[in-house]
């Protein structure tokens, strides 16, 4: 994925016969990211036959629980069952915020300096893991080992974006796993 691209959605399976698709989200604010007429970048799945680059949203709504959508061009199950499993992005500028002052998109935290609430630098942030429960920051400490840190307020209760840096309050074997 090209810097300054962060994935918004993942398409799922088709939903009728008229083109509209289920998408797994990975987005906070996907009003803003999948509104009507937003251009999506397309990352089809290995393997799949080559297509269109990017998407115009033509429409969303929620169903029951999952967001469905139509996009411009797609207008059958068919052609719906072809962009399954692709990835949509959208492009996010350095500068730009969520709307809520605590959550921070991957990219922004990606490369932040670590430390505990006393004392030095431990590592930097690798990456950013999505699960269930909640996200999980993965640091790879300066002694080479990685360490997988909650992305709770309970244990990283500082986001300094200005300072480069994240404060971990180190529990035992959270920081340092081995100890």
């Amino acid at each position: 994925m090209e810097p300054g691209q962060v994935v918004v959605a993942r398409i799922g399976r088709p939903h009728g016969i008229r083109g509209e698709v289920s998408l797994e989200l990975r987005t906070d604010e996907p009003e803003r990211r999948l509104a009507p007429g937003a251009v999506v970048r397309l990352q089809a799945p290995r393997g799949a036959a080559p297509g269109p680059s990017t998407l115009t949203v033509e429409r969303t709504r929620w169903h029951q629980e999952r967001l469905l959508a139509t996009f411009a061009g797609v207008s059958d199950r068919t052609a719906a069952e072809g962009l399954r499993n692709g990835l949509l992005s959208v492009e996010v500028t350095p500068e730009e915020r969520p709307e809520d002052p605590e959550e921070f998109y991957d990219h922004q935290l990606v490369g932040l300096a670590v430390q505990p609430l006393e004392g030095e630098r431990v590592g930097v942030v690798a990456e950013v893991l999505h699960s269930g429960a909640q996200d999980v920051l993965v640091v790879r400490r300066d002694d080479g080992r990685e360490a997988m840190v909650p992305f709770v307020s309970a244990l990283v209760p500082e986001v300094d974006l200005t300072a480069g840096t994240i404060t971990v309050a180190d529990r035992p074997g959270l920081l340092d796993p081995e100890d």
